[in-house]
C-alpha cells in the first residue's frame, strides 16, 4: 500500500484476551479495527480551489477597488473645474455649485447602489428542552434495553458508542423513541418540530421586539421531517405571518443546512432590502430514530438530541447599531459529484425493512477530503497577506524532504465553532487544523451538554462564547458545518459590540440567571 494510502487509515487494537484452551492456551488473542481517518492536511493541496478562493476575492470586491479611483477621479476634475472658474458672476458660482453637488449625489449615489448590502446578525436564539427530557448515557441504554427493541449485541455496541462519544449526561431526548411496542409515527415528529420551533421563535421575537410584519423572508431547514404542509408553513400560520412572505423550506441537507439557510436568506434580503429574514434551524430526533440492530444505522441515536436555533437577519443600515455580528464570508463545498460521498450518509430500510440513518464508515475520511477543500478556498478569503505569501513560498520552492507548510488559520479568527459532531472528529480536526484547546472549547462543551443537535449545533457554541463573554467587539467567528452529500459549509462573522449574558442564553440558568459552564 502507498505512503498516501496509509495515511487515511487509523488502526485500533479491539478485543485483547487470553486463550483459556486448546493448543494456544495462554497467548494472547487480540484483533485490530482499520478505520478511514481523516487525511492529512499538508499530504496535498488542490490548485482549483486555492483558485476558486481568489475567485470569490476579486468578485466580491475587485469592482470596489476599481470604481472607486475612478469616480473620485471624476470628481475630483469637476471640483477643480468649478474651483479653476475665473467668471465672477454670482449666477455662474451658483450654478457650478449646484452642478458639483448634484455630480456628486449621482457619483454617491450609483456607487451606493452598485455596493451590496452588508447582512447583519441582528440576534440569535438557541432552544433549551424542559429538564423532564434529560437523560443521562446511563438512563439512556437502560431505557434502550427496556424497550426490548435491541438485541444484546445492539444494547452493547450502543453503550461502547456514548462511552467514547464526548457526549455528557444533560442531554435531552424525547422519551417516546423508548416506549415498548410504540412505533414512531409523523405524528411524534410534528409534536417534536412544534415544541422546539415555536419554543425558540418565541425566545428570538421576545428579545428582539422585532414586529411580525416586518419579517420577508422565512427560511426553515430539518433534514429528516418533511411535511404537508412544510414546516415553513406551520410556523407562519402559528404566527400569523404576512401574506407577501418569500418563505423556503429545506430538507434532506443534513447537518451542513443552517449555513446553507443563511446563505439563501442573505440573497433573498439583497432582493428585498429593509425587510427582516428569519431563518430556523433543527432537527427533530424522534421521527430520525432507528429501532433495529444494524451498527452502521445505530450510530446516530447515540449522538443526535433535541435541539432548535432561531436566528434573526438584517439587511438595513440602520440596524447596524442594535446587530451583534456582520457576515463578512460564506463558502460552501459540495463533493456531491463523488460517488463516496454522495452515499457516505444517507436515509434507506434494513433486512427487517426498518427505516434509519446510515453512516458509512468512511464517513470522517469523506469530511475530512471536504473540509480540507473548503478552507483551502476560504484562505484567500481571510487570512493575511503575509501569511498567503508565505504559504505560496512554500508551496512553489519547498523541497521534497521538507514538510508542507499549513497556513495558520489563528491569524484569521479568534474564535472557531466546529459542528459538534464526535470526540473522535473534533479531535482529528483540532491535530490536523493545529488548533488550541481553547479554540476547541466551545465545541467540546457543546457536544457535552447538548450533544449532536445537528444544523443548530454552531449556534449552541457560539451561545457558549457569548455566556463566557470570550466575544470582543471586531473578534472574527469561524462556523464550520458538515452535511450528507457530502458538503462542507464555513461562514464568517465579525462582532460589532462586546457580548455580555443574555437570559435566553442557553447556558444561562433560568433560575439563578447564571451560566451553566
Amino acid at each position: 500500500m502507498a505512503r498516501a494510502d496509509q495515511e487515511l487509515f487509523s488502526t485500533e487494537i479491539t478485543n485483547r484476551a487470553v486463550e483459556g484452551s486448546g493448543p494456544y492456551a495462554g497467548s494472547v488473542d487480540f484483533s485490530v479495527r482499520v478505520r478511514r481517518a481523516l487525511p492529512d492536511f499538508l499530504s496535498s493541496v488542490d490548485l482549483k480551489y486555492v483558485k476558486l478562493g481568489y475567485h470569490y476575492l476579486i468578485s466580491s470586491s475587485g469592482f470596489y477597488y476599481v470604481a472607486a479611483p475612478v469616480m473620485c477621479g471624476i470628481l475630483g476634475v469637476e471640483i477643480g473645474k468649478a474651483i479653476a472658474w475665473k467668471d465672477p458672476s454670482p449666477e455662474s458660482s451658483l450654478f457650478d455649485m449646484v452642478s458639483v453637488g448634484v455630480l456628486l449625489g449621482l457619483v454617491l449615489y450609483v456607487y451606493l447602489s452598485l455596493i451590496p448590502r452588508s447582512t447583519y446578525l441582528v440576534d440569535f436564539a438557541c432552544f433549551r428542552p424542559p429538564d423532564e427530557f434529560k437523560i443521562s448515557k446511563e438512563e439512556f441504554i437502560e431505557l434502550a434495553r427496556k424497550s426490548g427493541k435491541y438485541s444484546d449485541g445492539a444494547i452493547v455496541f450502543q453503550e461502547g458508542v456514548l462511552k467514547r462519544s464526548g457526549i455528557g449526561d444533560e442531554t435531552y431526548l424525547p422519551r417516546a423513541v423508548f416506549r415498548p411496542e410504540h412505533k414512531i409515527t409523523l405524528k411524534d415528529g410534528r409534536e417534536e418540530a412544534s415544541m422546539v420551533i415555536f419554543g425558540v421563535v418565541s425566545e428570538l421575537l421576545k428579545a428582539t421586539k422585532v414586529r411580525l410584519q416586518d419579517i420577508g423572508v422565512l427560511v426553515v431547514n430539518c433534514g429528516f421531517l418533511s411535511t404537508t404542509p412544510s414546516l415553513s408553513a406551520m410556523l407562519i400560520n402559528h404566527y400569523k405571518l404576512g401574506h407577501d412572505i418569500h418563505s423556503f423550506n429545506l430538507g434532506g441537507m443534513g447537518c451542513a443546512a443552517g449555513v446553507i439557510a443563511v446563505d439563501l436568506a442573505r440573497d433573498l434580503l439583497a432582493a428585498r432590502p429593509g425587510s427582516y429574514a428569519l431563518v430556523v434551524s433543527t432537527e427533530a430526533v424522534s421521527y430520525t430514530w432507528y429501532d433495529g440492530n444494524d451498527f452502521d444505522m445505530l450510530l446516530p441515536n447515540c449522538f443526535f438530541r433535541m435541539g432548535a436555533a432561531a436566528i434573526l437577519l438584517s439587511s438595513r443600515h440602520l440596524d447596524r447599531w442594535r446587530s451583534k455580528y456582520e457576515l463578512k464570508q460564506l463558502v460552501r463545498t459540495h463533493k456531491g459529484a463523488e460517488e463516496r460521498s454522495f452515499g457516505c450518509t444517507h436515509m434507506k430500510e434494513d433486512a427487517q425493512g426498518t427505516r434509519g440513518l446510515s453512516v458509512s464508515k468512511d464517513v470522517i475520511g469523506i469530511g475530512g477530503n471536504a473540509l480540507k477543500d473548503n478552507i483551502t478556498t476560504l484562505g484567500p478569503l481571510v487570512l493575511p497577506v503575509s501569511e498567503q505569501l508565505h504559504f505560496f513560498n512554500n508551496f512553489l520552492f519547498k523541497k521534497e524532504t521538507s514538510k508542507p507548510y499549513l497556513p495558520n488559520y489563528k491569524l484569521a479568527f479568534e474564535h472557531v465553532c466546529i459542528l459538534a459532531t464526535s470526540k473522535k472528529v473534533l479531535d482529528e480536526i483540532q491535530k490536523n487544523l493545529d488548533l488550541t484547546d481553547e479554540y476547541m472549547e466551545a465545541s467540546r462543551r457543546t457536544l457535552e451538554r447538548f450533544g449532536n443537535t445537528s444544523s443548530s449545533s454552531v449556534w449552541y457554541e457560539l451561545a457558549y462564547l457569548e455566556a463566557t463573554s470570550r466575544i470582543r467587539k471586531g473578534d472574527r467567528v469561524w462556523q464550520i458545518a458538515f452535511g450528507s452529500g457530502f458538503k462542507c459549509n464555513s461562514v464568517v462573522w465579525k462582532a460589532l459590540k462586546s457580548m455580555r449574558q443574555h437570559p435566553h442564553n442557553p447556558w444561562i440558568d433560568p433560575l439563578c440567571a447564571e451560566a451553566q459552564i
